[in-house]
């Protein structure tokens, strides 16, 4: 006996798609073939979907940390004390061939400050900042807070505890171009002298 599919009705619809009118048999293995290309173009499909939802995306180059090599620089420590607050250690950056430093979204700098004696002093806030400069020859203080259309970087308290600059990760900045110069200037009218240890972009 034939199933609840009629052979009539599939006959029916044969004639109407311009099929061939085929018996149940034919039918059957006809209907068996057609699950089985079924089965597999979902099972096909299926694999591609896990297959793209499982391929990371190929993410951009990371720039390398560029760590300024302080032995190019004109000088690292000023050589006469500070006077008074806010004495400034202007340092100009030579050229850096090939280093796109627009790449790069933090910057770490460590310095030391020593008072007039020459010694040491302790970390802490309020001894000494620090600013980055374009140009050189332009405003070289920036706003009394924050980056300014030359200064894209003004941090205060270098190794002190409400700083960052000094950390593995830094502080955030944006450069848009190269950076020409950088400001060091004591917040302490202990600190007499600044020496520069470290200046290093990445993006850690």
């Amino acid at each position: 006996m034939l199933d609840s599919c009629k052979l009539p009705l599939y006959n029916g619809l044969g004639r109407q798609l311009g099929f061939p009118l085929i018996n149940y048999p034919e039918r059957r293995c006809v209907m068996k073939k057609f699950a089985l290309v079924l089965v597999t173009l979902m099972v096909v499909a299926a694999i591609g979907f896990v297959g793209c939802a499982g391929t990371p995306r190929a993410a951009g180059p990371v720039a390398e940390p560029f760590e300024v090599d302080l032995s190019l620089l004109p000088m690292v420590r000023n050589e006469a004390p500070f006077t008074q607050r806010w004495d400034d250690l202007l340092i100009r950056f030579p050229e850096f061939p090939g280093v796109d430093f627009t790449q790069f979204g933090r910057v770490t700098i460590r310095a030391n400050a020593f008072d007039a004696d020459g010694n040491l002093m302790d970390p802490g806030d309020d001894i000494m900042m620090v600013t980055l400069i374009y140009d050189p020859e332009g405003d070289i203080r920036g706003p009394d807070m924050g980056p300014g259309p030359n200064t894209p970087l003004k941090q205060f308290n270098v190794h002190g505890p409400s700083g960052n600059v000094h950390t593995y990760r830094g502080s955030i900045m944006r450069l848009t171009r190269t950076p020409g110069a950088i400001l060091f200037q004591n917040s302490s009218p202990m600190a007499r002298y600044i020496e520069v240890t470290e200046i290093t972009f990445h993006n850690r």
